[in-house]
């Protein structure tokens, strides 16, 4: 299962069936099952995580805390929780030229990876997790997303 969370205080909420169908299409892929949570957020809760859990105090695009646990009430696989930031997406969305609904389908990808187990800190892991990327973008039909590092 794949639960969504929207802040609140977002103007906006983005399309959560695709935010949700990005999700199923990486664990397809990856033949892998589980639950996740993915909460869309902002850049200052974004930036906070970030700080408290990779020392790093600047906003970011995307976060991954995986989990591997099962959930004693299912006896389900939880893999873990995403942290998206809809203003951030929204700016890389404009800077590559595509839609922000693709944006956060590719950001739903990344972090899903990141809880299957890949990393991209070294050259040879980086290869591997943007090939699986670009698997499942096509999968998605964002075959010509224009992805900006």
């Amino acid at each position: 299962m794949i639960h969504i969370e929207v802040r609140p205080s977002l103007e906006t909420a983005p399309d959560l069936e695709l935010l949700e169908r990005a999700a199923l299409q990486t664990l397809k892929h990856q033949a892998q099952e589980g639950d996740v949570t993915l909460l869309v957020s902002d850049d200052v809760q974004l930036q906070e995580m970030n700080h408290k859990f990779l020392h790093a105090d600047a906003p970011t695009d995307v976060l991954s805390f995986p989990a591997s646990e099962t959930d004693p009430e299912t006896g389900r696989n939880y893999l873990g929780d995403i942290l998206l930031s809809l203003p951030r997406a929204a700016q890389q969305a404009h800077a590559a030229g595509h839609a922000l609904e693709a944006e956060l389908q590719l950001l739903v990808v990344h972090g899903m990876l990141h809880l299957l187990g890949y990393d991209h800190a070294g050259v040879e892991e980086k290869v591997r997790m943007w090939a699986a990327q670009t698997e499942i973008l096509e999968q998605l039909g964002l075959s010509s997303l224009r992805i900006i590092e």
